[in-house]
């Protein structure tokens, strides 16, 4: 059974165009209530968070109409990160978990993510059976059983107390001051919340969210803003989240940026120094530079590489017990903690191995030497398949030869959005260039509509 609608973080689009409608939302809340329903008379519940894009609150309303036309009782979260979606579906003894958010993309899409009731995000197979639903329709549940709807006002409080919960004990900031960017999206009350109780001096920005200003010159993925102000107010460590903070980026006192690989790095050599990292193992995607791997290896650690996509590293990491992973992007997984990626407690693990360490964020930010990387992405057309034409093929193959043992290849399409993305890592940085361009010509040109 294959999957048409998600992709490799749920269902994502440009909002208010298929498949990121309301009708297709109320359809898709139908069929996953359906799915967790089945023929079961007992009490079910679904929890449903989002971030603060404007379109949220249509998706909000559109999936629990179909939830509850199919019996199912609704739990409103409102904004909150998508990790306290993790920790509250089954906190709150639901059935599932959803998390409107297209993450750390612009206002102007969005998506729709589905968690079990264990707090982990679905299989490809429990998605592939929900779109088979949707296909062949569901019967509502009779008039008597229909489902209710009702707020949870302290969600974000209730994840807060989990966030301080994950610090050693008695573990405080004090004196340490921190840029927070919250990207103007689901943390921006959370985040500065949490920094604040445990004593930390903090200077918040992307706090204000309007419904379009989401990873709008801020947070993760745009991480200007935040050292301008780390820089600025003279601050020790700033702590870049994305627009539902499964992601971050670390800046030091100097304004230099950790990116996942290097916050890997840390955590995976403490916790084996401690005799914590499950089975020495670090999970990781094909993206992590080939400078962690060398750096693990010097201290013994294994690194089990997945398919791009946060999932894929969790769904890795409960096969065979591991308890870290996470992706260069900045997805953080510690299963001692949460179910997925969570920004912001990767952002206060960094800042206890300050306290422990008494060391600045520059000694912690630079784990290993990157081998340089090179990413680019091509834009093509929705039906077309640029990577299965002849000349596309046949630069991807010259330029493997080229790099002849000494470098690594990765092409892919994106799981979000219509991207061919082009990756290759290789100690000759102008033969790097090369291939990628090369290859980037090729997917172009193929890419082009016909004249």
């Amino acid at each position: 059974m294959t999957r048409k609608l998600f992709g490799t973080d749920g269902v994502r689009g440009l909002a208010n165009t298929y498949p990121m409608t309301a009708e297709l939302a109320l359809r898709l809340g139908a069929a996953a209530g359906r799915y967790f329903r089945q023929n079961d008379e007992r009490v079910h519940r679904v929890v449903i968070g989002k971030d603060t894009r404007l379109s949220g609150y249509m998706f909000e309303s559109a999936l629990t109409a179909g939830f509850t036309s199919t019996g199912m009782n609704v739990f409103l979260l409102g904004p909150v990160p998508t990790p306290a979606v993790g920790l509250l579906t089954p906190s709150l003894r639901a059935d599932v978990g959803v998390m409107i958010s297209a993450s750390h993309n612009p206002h102007h899409d969005n998506g729709i993510k589905f968690f079990g009731p264990d707090g982990f995000k679905l299989s490809d197979e429990a998605e592939a059976e929900i779109e088979a639903l949707m296909e062949t329709g569901v019967d509502p549940a009779r008039p008597a059983n229909i489902g209710r709807a009702r707020r949870i006002d302290d969600g974000r409080f209730r994840y807060a107390e989990r966030l301080k919960g994950t610090l050693p004990q008695g573990t405080r900031l004090d004196g340490i001051k921190v840029v927070i960017d919250c990207a103007n999206g689901a943390a921006h009350r959370v985040a500065p919340e949490v920094l604040w109780e445990l004593g930390a001096d903090i200077i918040p920005i992307g706090v204000s969210p309007d419904g379009f200003n989401i990873n709008d010159g801020c947070g993760s993925t745009s991480t200007d803003a935040a050292v301008a102000a780390v820089r600025k107010h003279g601050a020790d460590v700033g702590i870049c989240l994305d627009g539902d903070a499964d992601r971050v980026m670390i800046i030091d006192e100097h304004g230099e940026v950790a990116d996942g690989d290097q916050i890997m790095a840390l955590f995976a050599t403490r916790l084996a120094a401690e005799d914590k990292l499950a089975g020495r193992t670090l999970v990781a995607t094909v993206m992590s530079n080939l400078g962690l791997e060398r750096h693990l290896a010097a201290h013994d650690i294994a690194l089990h590489r997945t398919r791009v996509g946060d999932r894929y590293v969790v769904e890795e990491m409960r096969t065979h017990g591991f308890n870290l992973g996470g992706e260069q992007s900045g997805h953080i997984v510690m299963t001692d903690y949460a179910t997925t990626g969570d920004g912001l407690i990767a952002g206060l693990q960094f800042l206890a191995e300050m306290v422990r360490t008494h060391k600045p964020a520059s000694a912690l930010r630079r784990q290993f030497d990157r081998v340089p990387q090179l990413l680019k992405n091509v834009r093509y057309a929705a039906g077309t398949a640029p990577l299965d034409l002849p000349p596309v093929k046949d630069a991807i193959a010259e330029a493997e030869t080229r790099l002849n043992g000494n470098g690594r290849l990765l092409i892919r399409k994106s799981g979000t959005e219509p991207l061919i993305r082009v990756m290759a890592e290789c100690e000759d940085e102008s033969l790097l260039s090369q291939v990628v361009d090369d290859i980037c010509a090729e997917v172009t040109a193929a890419a082009a509509p016909a004249a």
